[in-house]
């Protein structure tokens, strides 16, 4: 039996450069959105609207959340030397995104119940006043997603042309970026919801569109809670590069005598890979340096183990 490991990552490379511009982006959202919030959820109350006030509770999670976002990308940087973690602080940053996901679930519902709370007590609403403190509401939540999109393409790397390839998406910043988007979404029902009571008094339009934009929020969190637990519960099993580490040990085997006798792959950063490999051949020239000379190509492969048996 031999062993051996590829390693082309250490602690010092572990954490993102491009990390630092997206923890810029969200820090300064974290700001705009916490003061937006003040303002929509102080104007909801006074004007009696439903779907004003829903986006400014809506918007009250998102600064949590966004906070939360840029939190992660502190405690990654921070923790990046610390050998305990084995393969680096990235899933800091995922956990970060699928908490968010939680908050936005939560948000839904209280959105949901909110809504529904105005349908069967309807209330007064002060229509221009409301409409004017959405459409702020959504000019800055348009600000917002500008600066988290900048950000996330100073992270992407797109001179990298393996890297824009296989393109693994931020789950942290992505998770922002979905507040962002919903906090707009909300807005733009809000003033739909406005827009249609006062003009042809239409006043239950209001928490209806509250109860599309729960609807909205709620997949959205979903999606993102689907792509992050993935990631937390290492199910990548199903990865394109599962398939392609099979081809590349057959390449090196010409007397079909070599088998995978196991394979595991798991995520260690964004388009990062750490993959264990177990052979059993009867091939004296199939080696661990072969195998991992071979799966240098794939660079998405960060740390390698492969293990051969030989069999007489």
């Amino acid at each position: 039996m031999h062993a051996n490991d590829l390693s082309r990552w250490t602690h010092s490379h572990v954490f993102d450069p491009g990390s630092h511009a997206a923890e810029r982006g969200t820090r300064a959202v974290m700001w705009i959105t916490a003061a937006m919030m003040v303002v929509e959820i102080w104007a909801g109350w006074w004007f009696n609207s439903m779907a004003l006030l829903a986006d400014g509770w809506h918007m009250s999670s998102h600064a949590v959340a966004i906070g939360l976002s840029a939190y992660t990308y502190v405690a990654a940087r921070r923790y990046a030397q610390d050998s305990r973690f084995a393969f680096g602080t990235w899933k800091i940053e995922i956990l970060g995104g699928y908490t968010s996901a939680v908050f936005l679930l939560g948000v839904a519902a209280m959105m949901t119940f909110a809504s529904v709370e105005r349908i069967v007590a309807p209330q007064t609403i002060h229509f221009p006043e409301a409409i004017g403190i959405a459409v702020v509401g959504l000019v800055v939540n348009i600000a917002c997603a500008v600066i988290l999109g900048r950000a996330g393409d100073h992270h992407d790397h797109p001179h990298d042309e393996h890297a824009a390839h296989h393109r693994h998406h931020d789950l942290n910043l992505r998770s922002a970026y979905v507040h962002v988007i919903a906090d707009a979404a909300t807005s733009v029902l809000a003033i739909v919801a406005l827009g249609g009571g006062m003009l042809f008094g239409w006043n239950w339009l209001d928490p209806v569109m509250g109860i599309v934009g729960a609807i909205l929020v709620a997949r959205w969190a979903w999606g993102l809670l689907r792509d992050t637990s993935r990631v937390l519960l290492d199910r990548e099993m199903d990865n394109p590069v599962t398939a392609e580490i099979p081809e590349a040990v057959a390449d090196l085997d010409h007397g079909g005598s070599t088998r995978i006798a196991d394979l595991h792959l798991w995520r260690v950063g964004k388009a990062r890979f750490a993959c264990i490999l177990s052979l059993v051949t009867h091939d004296a020239g199939m080696t661990p340096d072969r195998v991992k000379a071979r799966l240098r190509e794939h660079e998405e492969l960060a740390h390698v183990t492969v293990e051969v048996n030989r069999c007489s």
